[in-house]
């Protein structure tokens, strides 16, 4: 991974020297084609080689997890922790545990954390981590006994000054409480080395709808810059958990449409829309009875078995909230004929790098994660702060405040776009704003 040789190189060869995964060469072909320009026109940036730099993370920590099952069998994971960059903060970013976690998707992950942690404004370093665990099927007795053995190897990483963890895919209040309990065994220090715990825990109220709640602000901003609103439209959403959900109900109460959901089974498509009740029986359905959409039945309400919403019906607005890539250019393009005119990504990178050339090109307004997913380290950076002062905020508190906060992310964003096809580039946007902040302090902490 040596990258001695890089002065003058073209993007790709300085990609190539670090011999990236195919999802963390992605992230950085698609910061490295916005921030270009900043680079070329920064002498302090090209002499401090801050793009090649802020490839290469601190440090990353690969450690074996053991743990018996309910038959007394002894099983065996792989646990990661990325440090990818702490210039801002501590480390910041979620745990995700799901079979399809690798190396490569939790460096991809740590590096897109740190732009979107500098969108903030707040003092968070990037970080992320997880294991291929499944907690799918597994008894709370098998999740509780592999987040203790998976705490007592991440508790000699971790601090709240250090590295903060939070939740993610398959990481919920339940297994954070698991985790933050054995942490407390282990270090009789409570505070803030976890986010999004129990309130009982000091968990900060609110912070189960932040992300959700937090990409709707995005995109009303969003439809408001354009002289339109969210009230009324036809709302697409993919995935059914926190992000997906309360992002529905966000947009309902907005006066929206919502007429799909997801989940790896196939979607929920609901002409007429899906009605407030309908949402609260499916927030119970995927919460309490970790349900399965082929088997919900509904008035009004249609699954299509293996298939994603996109095409499926018409909307106005998109919102994809499932997993990284699960946009192509070949369903932005169907998008963008069926009237899709803003897209806000709920997760991380759901669209590929052409399917956002597709939106640039079709004039279709594309928030990215980095910025429009941002209410959920957000609303984590309010938790450090009232386990750091010892406050007692309020859900009004926090989801005032966040509102607030993804109004700025976006007037960050929108600052530095550039306009393509008469439409401000807020994928460029955010990869400039989080890239100089980044890079600012870079310069300011010397080599």
């Amino acid at each position: 991974m040596a990258i001695d040789t890089l002065p003058g190189k073209n993007l790709s060869e300085i990609i190539d020297a670090i011999e990236p995964g195919p999802l963390f060469r992605a992230a950085i072909e698609e910061v490295g084609e916005s921030v270009a320009p900043l680079v070329e026109d920064n002498k302090k940036y090209r002499k401090a080689r801050i793009f090649e730099r802020l490839l290469i993370p601190d440090r990353v920590i690969r450690f074996r997890v053991e743990w018996l099952d309910d038959d007394n069998k002894v099983r065996i994971n792989t646990g990661w922790r990325v440090e990818h960059c702490n210039l801002l903060g501590p480390y910041k970013g979620g745990l995700r545990f799901h079979p399809s976690v690798t190396e490569d998707t939790l460096q991809f992950l740590a590096y897109e954390q740190c732009f979107k942690n500098a969108l903030t404004g707040l003092p968070l370093g990037g970080g992320k981590g997880g294991s291929d665990f499944d907690p799918k099927d597994k008894s709370d007795e098998e999740v509780m006994r592999f987040c203790q053995a998976f705490m007592r190897e991440l508790a000699r990483h971790i601090g709240p000054d250090i590295d903060v963890p939070a939740g993610d895919i398959g990481v919920g209040g339940r297994e954070i409480g698991y985790l933050y309990g054995q942490w407390l065994k282990m270090t009789r220090r409570p505070g803030g080395v976890l986010t999004g715990k129990p309130t009982e825990m000091g968990g900060i109220p609110g912070r189960v709808e932040a992300t959700g709640f937090g990409l709707v602000a995005f995109a009303k901003a969003m439809l408001e810059q354009a002289d339109d609103s969210i009230e009324g439209k036809r709302v697409m959403i993919s995935g059914a958990g926190n992000v997906a959900l309360y992002a529905a109900v966000r947009a309902r109460q907005l006066g929206a449409t919502v007429v799909s959901l997801s989940d790896s089974g196939g979607c929920l498509i609901a002409e007429k829309g899906l009605s407030e009740e309908q949402i609260e029986e499916i927030r119970d359905f995927k919460e309490n009875q970790r349900g399965r959409f082929k088997d919900y039945d509904a008035k009004g309400v249609k699954f299509h078995k293996d298939k994603e919403p996109w095409g499926l019906t018409e909307a106005a607005v998109a919102l994809p909230c499932a997993t990284q890539h699960e946009i192509d250019d070949d369903e932005a393009a169907t998008l963008a004929d069926i009237g899709v005119r803003f897209v806000a990504e709920g997760a991380n990178m759901p669209c590929t790098h052409d399917a956002r050339a597709v939106f640039r090109k079709k004039g279709v307004r594309f928030g990215p994660g980095k910025a429009a997913n941002a209410g959920g380290v957000a609303c984590s950076g309010f938790e450090m702060h009232q386990n750091a002062s010892h406050a007692s905020w309020t859900k009004k508190d926090t989801l005032e405040k966040l509102e607030q906060l993804m109004h700025e992310i976006h007037e960050l964003t929108l600052k530095h776009a550039v306009e393509a096809n008469g439409v401000p580039d807020y994928g460029v946007g955010a990869d400039r704003a989080g890239f100089t902040k980044l890079a600012d302090a870079m310069v300011a902490a010397g080599v």
